[in-house]
């Protein structure tokens, strides 16, 4: 739920029109209710364009206790940078201490708003009101999205003023609260980015930025807001293995309030003092988070311009930004792979629209061993393969004349579906692939592909691993968990040792398909983004977007298709999505619909 960034990670042009106000729409303050009666809900204001500016109306005069409140909660969802309007409906005392940054509460169907109540029977000018609602999501202070679920039930306390004899609230929750349909006009997701801290020095030594994605609303400058959030640091869930290269205490310049690119698309970020003295390398990954961040935001960003102690630190242009730090939503792979008829690996040119693939170089394509799932190396200079009964896992370079050796790893399952799934290369270049043996099911880590296979530790898990896929970011990963035949998606950080010997843990897992029971395939599809197959509680299946903190993006899902069974998208959303299906291989071109690849091919990846 909530905005999501149509076609990955970057922004149409379109969004960017979001900072012109074309328009203002007052929201009706003061709509009548009764005393008593029936429960009322307040509805959700229809989705307006996201052009469009919604200002609330303040308490009219006389306005009934009933008013009052409906007038409250209308104007939470107004455009209101401070919720100055909102207060308005407070005593002066409930407004010092009410704090609306510190949560925002998402209900399915808005608040409903229950009968009036005497907080006192023998003093008229004191009352009450129940508001009640069904939970969807929750976005807390740090502007982290999390789903939720069950009851919402929360009380509004109202005083009548014995010199005016105006009815305000004096008593209330904290944070916000809004119904689903005003949350997405007034929100959007946002990835903001730090770099990996938790690597090793592995086949990829080079700083990898992570994308971290928060909610913001959407027209109370949102450039301004992502700055002020990337500079508070990452969110807590992934704080452990990310870093910053701002200085600790790096705020905007006191006094800048609005940030805007000028005509060439360069903007300049005024920053305080603890900033000052960062030398040349550390102020290009501070402009380099800066620009992943905004150009997520928009595209209007080519530049950024970074100001301390009255001079300029460092100005880096776009395409410096991409020298700093690697993203897997920028690197392109050369190759889409699968298995052919004959079990051997097999690929196509990325790319191109070609249907004719050739064998892979080395033992895995062009050798006798059958296969039933692959994975191909980030660098794309080598593979694995599971064999075709899912009990051994084989490595091989992708070099002609390359001989496959013996297994790497040999599951003990009694039968295909209880042995090997198929594996995962991380950034590092190491291997990752779960046993489902039910006498000892486990996720395991071979270092480079080889050696001893070290059992990764994960508290919190309960069921049983059928998919792996690591993030090319390399300290997320999501799996499909089973568990009492439903099937859910969840993503937990990837926390190293200290030692390259060492075994990792996966930590914290966090459900991101939680209104899905059975869910059949999935594949990272961008930074933060992950699509997947599968079907909710008396549906059928369908193939739809997700982010990693559970919310849904905008934007259409994947043109629909019978019978998938496996997925492949690139991180790059310049690449097609692929399919296994009723028919085979099949891809989806960028505005149009599944084209045939090969009809006897399976289990189709592209390099991770």
């Amino acid at each position: 739920m909530g905005a999501d960034r149509e076609g990955g990670a970057r922004r149409t042009p379109g969004r960017a029109a979001v900072y012109a106000a074309c328009g203002v729409v007052l929201l009706a303050g003061c709509a009548s209710m009764p005393d008593g009666g029936d429960l009322r809900g307040v509805e959700s204001t229809p989705r307006q364009d996201t052009q469009v500016r919604v200002f609330a109306m303040p308490p009219q005069e006389d306005a009934s206790a009933s008013d009052i409140v409906q007038g409250f909660l209308e104007a939470l969802t107004s455009d209101d940078p401070h919720y100055e309007t909102a207060k308005k409906y407070l005593t002066p005392e409930a407004a010092k201490k009410w704090q609306p940054e510190l949560s925002t509460t998402v209900l399915a169907d808005g608040v409903t708003v229950g009968a009036e109540q005497a907080a006192d029977r023998e003093d008229a000018d004191i009352v009450s009101y129940p508001l009640t609602g069904d939970r969807v999501a929750t976005v807390d202070a740090q502007q982290s999205y999390a789903p939720a679920e069950g009851k919402y039930s929360q009380t509004v306390y109202l005083t009548r003023d014995q010199k005016n004899k105006q009815w305000r609230i004096d008593g209330l929750p904290q944070g916000v609260v809004m119904g689903k349909s005003d949350f997405q006009r007034n929100y959007t997701s946002v990835d903001k980015y730090y770099f990996a801290s938790n690597t090793t020095s592995g086949t990829s030594p080079e700083t990898v930025a992570v994308a971290d994605p928060v909610y913001v609303r959407e027209r109370v400058d949102p450039m301004a807001q992502m700055v002020r959030s990337l500079l508070a640091g990452p969110t807590s869930w992934l704080d452990r293995v990310v870093r910053s290269s701002f200085p600790t205490g790096t705020k905007l310049k006191d006094g800048v309030t609005s940030l805007t690119p000028d005509d060439q698309g360069k903007l300049t970020v005024p920053l305080n003092d603890r900033a000052a003295r960062v030398d040349s390398v550390k102020c290009d990954e501070m402009a380099a988070q800066l620009l992943f961040t905004l150009q997520n935001l928009t595209p209007a960003v080519d530049e950024v311009e970074l100001q301390a102690g009255g001079k300029q630190l460092c100005s880096l242009p776009e395409d410096g930004a991409d020298t700093v730090a690697a993203r897997g939503s920028v690197r392109s792979p050369a190759y889409l792979y699968f298995v052919d008829g004959e079990h051997r690996l097999v690929r196509l040119p990325a790319g191109n629209d070609s249907t004719k693939p050739d064998p892979v170089p080395g033992a895995l394509g062009e050798g006798d061993k059958e296969l039933r799932s692959v994975a191909v190396s980030r660098d794309e200079h080598s593979a694995a393969g599971v064999g075709i009964d899912g009990k051994a896992l084989y490595v091989g370079s992708l070099v002609s004349g390359g001989s496959l050796g013996e297994p790497v790893l040999t599951s003990q399952g009694a039968t295909a579906n209880d042995r090997l799934t198929a594996p995962s290369w991380d950034a590092e270049g190491d291997l990752w692939v779960a046993d489902r043996d039910p006498g000892n099911p486990r996720l395991l880590l071979l270092k480079e592909g080889a050696g001893e296979p070290l059992t990764v530790d994960m508290p919190g898990l309960d069921g049983r691993i059928k998919d792996v896929r690591v993030a090319a970011d390399g300290v997320r990963i999501a799996l499909v968990v089973e568990k009492d035949g439903k099937q859910s998606l969840f993503i937990g950080r990837i926390e190293r040792g200290e030692k390259a010997e060492d075994a990792p843990s996966v930590q914290e897992l966090r459900s991101a398909t939680p209104e899905m029971e059975e869910l059949t395939t999935m594949s990272w599809a961008g930074d933060s983004r992950l699509v997947v197959a599968g079907r909710e509680q008396g549906g059928v299946q369908q193939m739809r977007y997700v982010q990693v903190d559970g919310s849904t993006p905008e934007g259409s899902a994947p043109a629909a298709l019978t019978g998938v069974k496996e997925i492949a998208a690139s991180e790059d959303d310049r690449l097609p999505l692929v399919a296994f299906s009723e028919d085979g291989i099949v891809r989806l071109p960028s505005g149009t619909q599944w084209q045939k690849v090969d009809t006897d091919g399976t289990a189709p990846v592209y390099p991770g």
